[in-house]
């Protein structure tokens, strides 16, 4: 009996232990420690502004655009809107802001997901920003044409619909529509809007944010 039990143990194939599930959130973890450091240092009053979102939120320089406001850039760039989802809690919400100016969906499209999840994903991000603080504005800036992405622009148009229609059908939510004031008189992107990526904004750029949000905040 012992030799059968040897042979079955030695010709048993191993399994394999099932894999790790992957944390898609880790990734993000040092610049959310390094943002949490930085609000820890000097805390935002409550009742302020607070611009939240992508790599197009963390290059624009609050500080030129509104001089002496005190706005608070919390933004991690690469960032998808249910990071933003993900990370509010510890970035966003514990300081109470009364505004929030959140662009990103531009990632999201790019990644490959779809309008319908990037306008879901804004109205979880809504939802996570209002659960303690329900009188919270919230403006989306549209998810902006690029030459980098221009082959998916039906695809943000139809995410940017999306959203607006959202906002319009709520209270305190404000759709911030940059698309036009990007586009050239041919109708494709202005290139001088971009760095040499085609994606990220130049100086011009962020100038015509600063104007329409800066509308939009009044």
């Amino acid at each position: 009996m012992l030799p059968l039990l040897l042979a079955a143990a030695v010709s048993a194939p191993d399994v394999a232990p099932p894999p790790r599930a992957v944390d898609p959130f880790a990734k993000w973890e040092k610049s959310i420690a390094a943002i949490e450091k930085r609000l820890a240092a000097a805390p935002p009053r409550p009742g302020g502004v607070f611009f939240v979102g992508s790599s197009s939120i963390v290059m624009w320089d609050l500080n030129k655009s509104f001089p002496e406001a005190g706005y608070v850039n919390v933004g991690f760039g690469g960032s998808v809107i249910a990071d933003s989802v993900h990370f509010a809690p510890r970035i966003v919400t514990p300081f109470k802001p009364g505004t929030i100016v959140f662009y990103a969906g531009d990632n999201d499209i790019g990644g490959g997901r779809k309008p319908e999840q990037v306008a879901a994903d804004f109205k979880a991000f809504v939802g996570a920003v209002r659960a303690d603080n329900p009188s919270c504005k919230v403006l989306f800036i549209a998810v902006k044409p690029s030459t980098a992405r221009w082959k998916k622009f039906d695809e943000q148009k139809e995410a940017n619909a999306l959203v607006k229609a959202y906002c319009e059908k709520g209270t305190g939510l404000v759709y911030v529509d940059v698309v036009p004031l990007m586009l050239g008189a041919d109708g494709a992107p202005a290139p001088e809007l971009f760095l040499k990526d085609g994606l990220h904004m130049t100086p011009k750029g962020y100038e015509l944010w600063t104007a329409a949000v800066g509308k939009a905040l009044k």
